[in-house]
């Protein structure tokens, strides 16, 4: 099927090309802003445009005259306003343009000891939060915490996490097989479609994979459930299998699954050898 332009002679093919690129832009300014407090916004700033338009043409004065001396501040107000959509927006546009330049490398993160923290934390109700940086680097939110720049493993992170110890608020950061800092701070999510159930440190789990690639494993103080963040959104009340399946899907790599160790009944142990002489 092609595409006939002559029988409409005011339309060519940059005109077309034009209205498609417009709309793509459109929908993906949509999409961004889908289920985010910038929705309102959106509408608020639809609404002047609105108005700016009418004062023009119905010759209001008075209308006229106080958007004409808006205006000229609405460009800075949008950027205030629609700072985390636009950090956002250009972090994914970097990301694309980064994966385009370049083959996908093979993650090698090893992330069973995470999920085997995960289900130790679930277990004693302990709350966790752990981000697994991806394609974009989190070294400004690294920064806020305590650095480490040690191994993973599940020992350093039931450390970390333990009751009453100095790193267990806030968040802790892995890049590949190393912790990079503990007791981190990250954005909270403003997501209005949220439960207002969710407290500090699923917002802070949600809004770090809003504003990047990252995955967060965050494990509930109040009743031990394990969830799963990822791209602004959350999977709760997953077990230890769905985790490990979750994480090998998103970090390309699998593990095979390993059991903590558990001590051996008494009656479980074979008796020793006699000694005859």
């Amino acid at each position: 099927m092609t595409l006939n332009l002559e029988r409409w002679p005011g339309v060519s093919l940059t005109t077309v090309l034009d209205i498609l690129l417009v709309a793509a832009l459109a929908y993906q300014v949509l999409l961004l802003v889908k289920g985010t407090r910038a929705a309102q916004m959106l509408v608020g700033l639809a609404a002047l445009l609105l108005v700016a338009y009418l004062a023009r043409r119905w010759q209001l004065p008075m209308a006229n005259w106080l958007v004409s001396h808006a205006l000229p501040y609405l460009g800075i107000a949008l950027v205030v306003l629609f700072q985390a959509e636009i950090r956002r927006a250009l972090s994914r546009l970097g990301r694309r343009l980064t994966f385009a330049g370049r083959s996908q490398p093979q993650a090698k993160e090893s992330y069973e000891d995470i999920v085997l923290a995960a289900g130790q934390f679930a277990q004693n109700r302990t709350g966790a939060l752990i981000v697994i940086e991806r394609e974009a680097g989190l070294r400004t939110f690294a920064e806020s915490g305590v650095p480490l720049d040690a191994q993973l493993s599940y020992d350093l992170l039931a450390t970390i996490f333990g009751a009453g110890a100095p790193l267990h608020d806030g968040a802790v950061i892995v890049r590949q097989d190393r912790i990079v800092a503990a007791a981190c701070f990250l954005p909270l999510s403003m997501n209005p479609v949220l439960s207002r159930q969710m407290g500090t440190r699923h917002r802070a789990g949600i809004g770090i994979t809003e504003e990047s690639d990252a995955v967060a494993v965050i494990v509930s103080e109040e009743n031990g459930s394990v969830g799963l963040a990822v791209g602004g959104k959350f999977e709760r009340d997953l077990s230890a299998e769905d985790l490990r399946r979750r994480l090998s899907e998103l970090l390309e790599a699998y593990l095979p699954p390993t059991a903590l160790p558990t001590s051996i009944a008494a009656d479980e142990l074979e008796p020793a050898p006699k000694n005859h002489e």
